[in-house]
């Protein structure tokens, strides 16, 4: 790596860490913990003053030539400083057209575009491709909640990419194949480990921690003229891998479609092709479905389609459990105590809470199989398939 990337680098891991731990020290105390305007004004001086000194070095230079890994390294750090200002609204979108940021902005547009991603900071940045140094990874403070939240974001993200790469394979083996059963055990102990992760958050994670010093470092915002929502823990190609390739969602169904659209470029490139060769597969319920035509009595049958059965519903339990107990908890409940004029500054994503809730909820009904009148599940189908179980019996 480069020694002026290097110098940034160490910043955004030590002096630029230490500034954020001070900022969310004095935001702690006050009444309303949501205030940042006015406080702490030295500290944000000191924030910007350092950042955009190493940043304009690395702009004039043009380091984005040394190979993807660096780049999208470089990108990670440029978009943690932004989302930084962002948090300690040294930056806000609503009252700007274009972001005071500007060489910050034409380093991250300039790497952004070099690489197929969006020019901010994303999920990978902070998880599954966050580089360790002595022990310790990226992040914007040192307080504990942040690591909790990111220790066990990692874990989930691994374990849904495990589950991907499981049931991805099944398609060149085919559904009756007899390994077909050994991914899909593999698949099903992935998953479990999901929930094993949800389970540690839901339980450890302080609420009010994780609300009013974790998540507003999350926030959308403008990279130039743009605004670019926040960073989402499902910006990865996994998840929507098992969606599709179990059948519980389908790519040309618009809501979704759209969902994925927005969400290719805060993916890893490599994510964006592995998606992008998924939505053209055939999915594994309706092989289930084709196959008990004429095999329901076959013992593969049999115990292929009671393992699908049950990674269908684990599926659907991650999902359930992610709505259920931490959007409720750590969003939607903290929410409702936070004073009215912070309220339209809560979700990463840009759209109003009401709003973002009812499109989660849709999408945990989706991948639960819920038995719903207004939207497509696949219910009826996973039904069907367990009726040919029991009928064999």
């Amino acid at each position: 790596m480069h020694s002026l990337s290097t110098h940034f680098d160490a910043w955004i891991r030590t002096e630029f860490v230490e500034i954020n731990n001070e900022l969310e020290a004095i935001y702690w105390q006050q009444q309303d913990k949501a205030n940042v305007m006015g406080v702490g004004d030295n500290l944000k001086q000191e924030l910007t003053g350092q950042g955009n000194a190493h940043i304009k070095q690395l702009l004039v230079e043009g380091n984005t030539d040394e190979g993807f890994e660096n780049a999208f390294d470089l990108l990670g750090n440029v978009g943690l400083f932004m989302a930084a200002c962002r948090r300690h609204e040294i930056t806000e979108p609503s009252r700007e057209t274009v972001s005071p940021l500007q060489e910050a902005s034409a380093l991250a547009m300039h790497i952004g575009a070099s690489i197929g991603v969006t020019p901010r900071f994303a999920t990978a940045h902070l998880t599954t491709h966050n580089r360790a140094v002595n022990g310790v990874y990226k992040r914007f403070t040192d307080l504990h909640a942040e690591k909790l939240f990111i220790d066990y974001n990692t874990r989930g993200i691994l374990a849904y990419k495990r589950a991907a790469e499981s049931l991805f394979k099944i398609h060149a083996l085919g559904i009756s194949h007899p390994i077909t059963l050994t991914l899909l055990e593999e698949a099903k102990r992935a998953l479990l480990d999901v929930i094993a992760s949800n389970q540690v958050l839901y339980r450890e994670l302080d609420t009010d921690a994780f609300f009013y010093q974790v998540r507003p470092y999350y926030k959308p915002y403008r990279v130039g003229k743009e605004i670019y929502r926040g960073a989402n823990a499902g910006d990865f190609a996994g998840i929507n891998v098992i969606d599709m390739m179990l059948g519980l969602c389908q790519a040309n169904d618009v809501n979704y479609a759209q969902m994925l659209v927005d969400k290719f470029l805060y993916m890893m490139p490599e994510d964006q092709a592995t998606l992008r060769e998924c939505m053209r597969l055939p999915n594994l319920m309706d092989a289930l479905l084709e196959a008990a035509k004429h095999h329901r009595n076959a013992s593969w049958f049999e115990e292929t389609t009671s393992m699908f059965i049950q990674v269908c519903k684990l599926h659907g339990d991650t999902a359930i459990q992610h709505h259920n107990q931490l959007v409720t908890k750590y969003i939607a409940h903290p929410s409702q105590k936070m004073a009215e004029q912070h309220l339209d500054k809560v979700t990463a994503s840009g759209p109003p809470l009401p709003v973002l809730l009812r499109q989660l909820e849709v999408l945990r009904d989706k991948r639960a199989a819920a038995k719903r009148d207004d939207i497509f599940t696949r219910h009826c189908d996973l039904q069907f398939l367990r009726q040919c179980l029991s009928g064999n019996k």
